[in-house]
């Protein structure tokens, strides 16, 4: 080894250079495939492709991102809506049933005037003059707000309706004999029960007669 040159090399070794040049700088020809590397313009396609389906992959995650995430919202959506049409419909339904409560407590409270005038139209104090006037005023305003009145003589005697204080027949079917308090209800609902007495029911004439003969 001489001085100056650097540790390592041997002057007597070879050095090969691989010419992988696709044209001959000489002869300007094309050389073999098999005995040049890939030129700048095969290589490229090979990382354009590979860019290319990168690029083609990303759009179509950002997609299915964004469908799962209308689809969740939608979700929610049609949830919420569920709970206000409910809430809505509670409202309706408690809003009713405090009317109809308000209603109900008013007219109990003037189920004691009507009592008063029945006794009085009784007596014959209602036939004529404005008492008259205003007690047909009164019935007709709570008859037109769903107030219906029961228990007349004769009536088939009911438990459920009427409040029985007297019996006086022993019969299987008895009837209403005296009422001593209308009953009424408020649409379907019984706010008041009559107080009524029970007998039998009266014979048909044609009955009556038979016993008669029978005896």
């Amino acid at each position: 080894m001489t001085a100056g040159e650097p540790d390592g090399t041997y002057p007597d070794e070879p050095v090969t250079v691989s010419d992988r040049r696709r044209i001959d700088p000489e002869t300007g020809e094309v050389r073999d495939a098999a005995g040049a590397g890939p030129g700048p313009a095969e290589a490229e396609p090979a990382a354009d492709q590979r860019e290319g389906q990168s690029a083609d992959a990303e759009p179509e995650a950002e997609v299915d991102q964004v469908d799962a995430r209308i689809a969740e919202l939608t979700t929610d959506l049609q949830r919420e809506r569920a709970q206000f049409a409910n809430f809505r419909r509670r409202a309706a339904e408690e809003k009713q049933g405090s009317v109809a409560y308000g209603k109900q407590v008013l007219i109990e409270k003037l189920l004691p005037i009507l009592d008063d005038l029945d006794r009085a139209r009784e007596h014959g104090d209602l036939e004529d003059g404005p008492m008259r006037s205003m007690a047909d005023k009164l019935v007709a305003a709570l008859s037109g707000e769903g107030l219906t009145r029961f228990g007349e003589p004769g009536d088939v005697f009911d438990p459920d309706l009427h409040e029985a204080v007297q019996h006086d027949g022993e019969g299987a079917e008895p009837v209403i004999g005296a009422v001593y308090r209308t009953g009424y209800r408020l649409g379907e609902k019984v706010i008041r029960h009559a107080m009524v007495t029970v007998t039998d029911p009266v014979a048909a004439p044609s009955d009556a007669a038979e016993q008669t003969g029978a005896q």
